[in-house]
């Protein structure tokens, strides 16, 4: 797989690729994402099969702009733009109803779309310069650790990507469901609870029973290879470790979120037995943090 410089001649290159229906690998804020037209269904198509992703699980479509949004979602539920007034460009994927433009594919065959406006000015410039919203789940084999660096990304997925520096939230983006009449968050992110609450003036509720409409929603994924286990709480003193191979992380939440998958990476190309994680505290800062130990891990 060859790395492009996220120059003008690596944008140019990138997007040529995207616009023959092909994929590329680019950065995000969040992580690395497996980038295709998203109203092209055979490119879809590639991801899906590059991934090893099962067809129902809908992927998250990026746009650069409001004109963007406006191709593949039907309506904008007004507490829905209130979020985008505030959190776009950013981590914040939004579920609404989706235009006939977005086939079955991009969105598992669901009659809803997962959209976000990411704040990586070169997946920004790269989405002007293909003039196309892409569908972009993480640049990983179907439940294995997303890469928040160029050099975690598999070399078979795709042929280029797009080497934009390490990716500065690190986790997988906030998913909230604007679509019926509570507003839900299926899956936490760098947009915290809280953050959601202050600007809707309302709590939201949970994932419910039902297909999955984002995500990020099997109770184990974004795993390494190597076993994970969970051991006692840190006293929120002291730096947290990662016992055996002793890589440490930061106390900060947000710090030690963007730091986590590359720990994982790290410790995962070390062939150890196991990996022991040291539990942060469980606090509503950790929210997100928390959400990707367990899934990690592959319990409730």
């Amino acid at each position: 797989m060859a790395i492009l410089l996220p120059d003008r001649e690596g944008i140019a290159r990138a997007a040529a690729v995207l616009q023959s229906g092909g994929l590329v690998v680019i950065p995000t804020e969040t992580v690395y994402g497996l980038a295709a037209n998203a109203l092209d269904a055979d490119a879809v198509r590639r991801i899906f099969a590059a991934k090893g992703r099962p067809s129902d699980n809908p992927l998250i479509v990026h746009v650069a702009d409001e004109a963007g949004l406006r191709l593949v979602a039907k309506s904008l539920p007004e507490h829905a733009a209130r979020l985008v007034k505030r959190f776009w460009p950013g981590p914040l994927t939004l579920v609404l109803p989706k235009t006939d433009a977005v086939p079955d594919e991009t969105t598992g065959g669901l009659d809803t779309v997962a959209v976000r406006m990411p704040s990586h000015p070169v997946a920004l410039e790269l989405l002007r310069a293909c003039g196309l919203p892409l569908a972009a789940p993480s640049a990983n084999r179907f439940m294995r650790l997303s890469p928040t660096r160029a050099d975690h990304v598999d070399p078979d997925l795709a042929e280029f990507v797009l080497d934009g520096g390490p990716c500065q939230v690190g986790l997988e983006s906030t998913v909230v469901d604007c679509t019926g009449p509570q507003i839900r968050i299926l899956r936490p992110g760098a947009i915290s609870r809280a953050d959601l609450t202050a600007c809707l003036g309302q709590p939201l509720a949970g994932p419910v029973e039902g297909p999955r409409r984002s995500p990020g929603q099997y109770r184990k994924h974004y795993a390494p290879r190597t076993p994970v286990r969970i051991v006692a709480e840190s006293d929120g003193r002291s730096e947290i470790g990662f016992h055996d191979a002793e890589v440490v992380l930061p106390c900060d939440p947000a710090a030690y979120g963007a730091q986590l998958y590359a720990a994982l990476h790290a410790l995962d190309a070390r062939g150890l037995a196991e990996i022991r994680i040291q539990a942060p505290p469980e606090t509503a800062e950790r929210e997100a943090v928390w959400d990707r130990l367990r899934r990690a891990t592959g319990t409730p």
